[in-house]
């Protein structure tokens, strides 16, 4: 099983990013996909979820209107699409994918890192 998170970076506040998910070694239609991420001396904190056929997004109320998550099903991958990026964005942003019948089954990637600073 992999999850490779790629798509971190240096921006400027007011600039986007677009986080990328490649996931491997399991079903990926079966699993709903989410972005978390964890800032310096914070919690990790859920960012934005997507079901396992896209049918239904969840996003923290400090993302909503700015990020987007999508998923392909053909190719196994999740996007964060990011605008107007903060420098209370930043963060080392990960992602995860939870079973959708079996929520004890879920899997981490690495994490990419986003700074958001002029």
């Amino acid at each position: 099983v992999q999850l490779v998170e790629s798509g971190g970076g240096l921006v400027q506040p007011g600039g986007s990013l677009r986080l990328s998910c490649a996931a491997s070694g399991f079903t990926f239609s079966m699993y709903a996909m989410s972005w978390y991420r964890q800032a310096p001396g914070k919690e990790r904190e859920l960012v934005a979820g997507i079901s396992s056929y896209a049918g239904s997004t969840n996003y923290a109320d400090s993302v909503k209107g700015r990020f987007t998550i999508s998923r392909d099903n053909a190719k196994n991958t999740v996007t964060l699409q990011m605008n107007s990026l903060k420098p209370d964005d930043t963060a080392m942003y990960y992602c995860n994918a939870k079973h959708r019948n079996v929520g004890t089954i879920n899997y981490w990637g690495k994490g990419t890192l986003v700074t958001v600073s002029s």
